[in-house]
C-alpha cells in the first residue's frame, strides 16, 4: 500500500484520494498498487454504490513519477503496477465519478476516460505530453478518447498534446461540468448515485460502456507499445532531459 492514496466510505461513496502534494500528486509503482487494491476493494464492497477520485486543492494528478517510472524499463516486469491498474479500472462494474482541480496531466486525464462522471474547477488544466516524452497514449485511451471526443480532438490531446483548459475539455466532451467547488459536486453526484437501485444503475452503466474485451485489448496492445518505447532512445533522452531540469 501507499500513505499517498487515502480510501474512505460513507453515504455509499468510496472516496480514493490522491494526496502527494509535494510531487502534485505524480504516482509511483507503490500508488498504483494502492488504488488497484482500492478499486477491487470498493468494487466488492457491498455497502459501496460509486467510487469518487479526488485529489488535492491544485492537482489531480501530475502524472506519472517519471524518476520513478524511468526505472520501468529494467524492472522484472515492467509496468506490472501499472498495468495492474489500469486492468482493474476497466474492470470495475460500479459507477466511477472524479473530482479535478488544478493539474491533469497523463493518466491524470486518461483516467477520467473510464469514469462515468467528471467535475472541474476553471483553473483545471488537462495534457497528456505522451509523444514528447517519446511514449505513446496508455489506458486505452487510443480506444476511448476518439468515442468520446472524435477523432481530431483525440488526436490533438493524446498525441499532438495540446493543453486544454476546463472550458475546451468540457466542450470536447472529456469533462460533464465545471465549478468552483468540483468536488462537492462530485461527492453530491456521487451520494444520488449511491443511493439508487445499486443493481439496476450497474446494467444501465454496463449498456453504456464500451465492450470490457475491447478496453482490455487496447490496453494490452498500448502497454507493449509503451515497453518498447520506454526503452527507445527517444524516452530515454526525454527522461533525461526532464529529470535535469527537475
Amino acid at each position: 500500500m501507499s500513505e499517498h492514496v487515502t480510501v474512505e466510505v460513507a453515504d455509499g461513496v468510496c472516496r480514493i484520494r490522491l494526496q502527494r502534494a509535494d510531487k502534485k500528486n505524480a504516482i509511483d509503482r507503490a500508488m498504483y498498487g494502492a488504488l488497484a487494491a482500492a478499486l477491487h476493494e470498493a468494487d466488492g464492497d457491498e455497502t459501496v454504490g460509486c467510487i469518487l477520485f479526488a485529489g488535492v486543492p491544485g492537482a489531480f494528478s501530475a502524472g506519472n513519477d517519471i524518476a520513478d517510472f524511468a526505472g520501468f524499463a529494467d524492472a522484472e516486469r515492467p509496468m506490472a503496477e501499472l498495468v495492474d491498474f489500469l486492468e482493474t479500472l476497466a474492470a470495475v462494474a460500479k459507477p466511477m465519478v472524479a473530482a479535478v482541480d488544478g493539474l491533469a496531466i497523463g493518466i491524470g486525464t486518461t483516467l477520467l476516460l473510464h469514469c462515468d462522471l467528471v467535475y472541474a474547477t476553471p483553473r483545471s488544466i488537462f495534457r497528456t505530453p505522451f509523444s514528447d516524452l517519446g511514449l505513446v497514449p496508455e489506458a486505452a485511451s487510443s480506444l476511448l478518447g476518439p468515442l468520446a471526443m472524435g477523432h481530431q480532438r483525440a488526436f490533438a490531446l493524446l498525441v499532438m498534446g495540446e493543453t486544454w483548459d476546463a472550458d475546451t475539455a468540457l466542450s470536447a466532451g472529456l469533462i460533464y461540468a465545471v465549478g468552483e467547488s468540483a468536488e462537492g459536486d462530485a461527492q453530491t453526484a456521487a451520494r444520488r448515485i449511491a443511493a439508487k437501485p445499486r443493481q439496476a444503475v450497474r446494467i444501465g452503466r454496463a449498456l453504456l460502456r464500451t465492450a470490457p474485451d475491447a478496453v482490455r485489448e487496447r490496453i494490452a496492445e498500448e502497454a507493449d507499445h509503451f515497453r518498447d518505447r520506454l526503452r527507445s532512445p527517444e524516452a530515454q533522452a526525454a527522461f533525461a532531459a526532464f529529470l535535469k531540469r527537475g
